[in-house]
């Protein structure tokens, strides 16, 4: 088998767990290949990308601040990366670069396989949050079958936008009523950075939420936000942020070492270590 080579462009990079958790893989299923995390500055994005097609990439992720303008330099975007927005994942084949986003994959995996009997089918979804992560939530839950989906954020703009993918299911409502709109739900989501270390707390009252509701929160850092404490003390299920970050990873593993890889207990405690 030869040798290939995979990474995750951004700026900065520093931060990302992708290598961990590509490197992990590639390790386990005996593979030949490595992935690396490359700082590509924005004014940088053509002649970088075009140096990872010159060093004969298999293929990589797109981050912040990438995620809009890899379109431009794409021979073609699937339908999933058109609806979501953004590019997180690209195959080079021939030179050519075509992209996809995984992120819902990588949502709806992540709350199927941590959540037991959740309905966001007959029961509405309330989304909080309107940036690039709540759209592919959004789109995620739309293909699983989610029949209401309730987005609530701080500037309603962002929200209305999202909503446009959808008006006959998505409707959007003020964030000062966040809490009663929970009366019903099957399903919360946190899409904001809102409780993650180092920034502003949420603050929502679950009081209304229907005990069999689940409560999913997309950050992990920390690995229980207050939300989550919240909702477990209550006796709510809980789905935290990390099998997201996971589960995203394996479709793009997959396209590019033709493997698709399990998410293991080992796995998510080497990263969050």
């Amino acid at each position: 088998m030869s040798f290939i080579k995979a990474g995750v462009i951004g700026h900065p990079i520093h931060h990302s767990k992708s290598p961990l958790i590509h490197n992990h893989w590639i390790a386990q299923y005996g593979l030949s290949g490595e992935y690396k995390a490359i700082d590509i500055a924005p004014e940088e994005l053509k002649a970088g990308v075009q140096k990872l097609i010159e060093e004969g990439y298999a293929g990589f992720n797109v981050t912040i601040p990438h995620k809009q303008e890899i379109f431009k330099l794409c021979e073609q975007v699937d339908d999933v990366a058109k609806a979501i927005g953004a590019v997180n994942t690209v195959v080079v084949k021939g030179g050519k670069l075509y992209g996809t986003n995984t992120d819902a994959f990588g949502f709806i995996e992540n709350v199927h396989q941590s959540a037991f009997g959740v309905d966001f089918v007959h029961k509405p979804a309330v989304v909080l949050g309107a940036g690039g992560a709540a759209r592919a939530i959004v789109y995620a839950l739309m293909e699983a079958g989610a029949q209401q989906i309730i987005i609530v954020n701080r500037t309603a703009d962002k929200a209305k936008d999202i909503a446009e993918m959808n008006t006959d299911i998505i409707r959007v409502d003020a964030w000062e009523v966040r809490e009663k709109i929970l009366r019903d739900a099957g399903l919360l989501v946190n899409t904001t950075s809102l409780g993650m270390t180092g920034k502003d707390a949420l603050e929502i009252d679950l009081a209304l939420l229907p005990k069999d509701a689940v409560v999913s929160d997309i950050v992990y850092a920390p690995l229980m936000t207050d939300l989550l404490k919240q909702a477990k003390s209550r006796g709510n299920q809980i789905v935290t942020g990390i099998g997201m970050l996971l589960h995203q990873a394996r479709p793009a593993f997959e396209k590019w070492f033709g493997v698709l890889p399990d998410v293991t207990e080992g796995l998510e405690r080497k990263v969050l270590s």
